[in-house]
């Protein structure tokens, strides 16, 4: 025989098992088939670094050029490049190798000038050596805007 306590914890649990899916239902959030799913904010745009009939190849956008203040990329087709924007005509572009000559790490924009991290070589804005350890300058590519990329020459 039953009594009073046990019948009322298996109603009461029967209550809770018979309730379970509805409130699943009601916490689940409902997918509309007409709205796509949003892009993520900051989901990066994949860029097309293939070369053009003309030479010019993609390294970036003129959105991320203004936001970070440079393009740099090691990898490259034509090599290691770091692009700014040139402090003397702001609808120029500089774009120089990136790497120094003197134990090859790439340099970085900072301050209006082009420094090494590795042993502090300078160099002034035309890619000139302004002070060493390194002994060469960095060489200039091509560079562009086309739309809203920063095309550099790669031949």
């Amino acid at each position: 025989m039953m009594n009073r306590r046990e019948f009322g914890n298996l109603v009461g649990l029967g209550m809770i098992a018979t309730s379970l899916p509805v409130a699943i239902a009601a916490c689940t959030p409902k997918e509309t088939a007409s709205e796509p799913p949003a892009a993520a904010p900051d989901a990066a745009v994949k860029i097309d670094s293939t070369p053009r009939a003309d030479g010019f190849a993609a390294l970036g956008t003129v959105a991320d050029l203004d936001a970070d203040g440079y393009l740099s990329q090691k990898d490259f087709i034509a090599g290691p490049v770091i692009v700014i924007r040139d402090p003397a005509n702001a609808d120029g572009l500089i774009a120089l190798n990136s790497v120094c000559n003197h134990q090859g790490c790439d340099v970085a924009w900072k301050n209006d000038a082009f420094v090494c991290p590795c042993h502090g070589s300078k160099f002034n804005i035309d890619g000139s050596l302004a002070n060493g350890p390194a002994t060469a300058p960095l060489a200039p590519y091509e560079v562009m805007i086309d739309g809203d990329l920063v095309l550099v020459k790669t031949t």
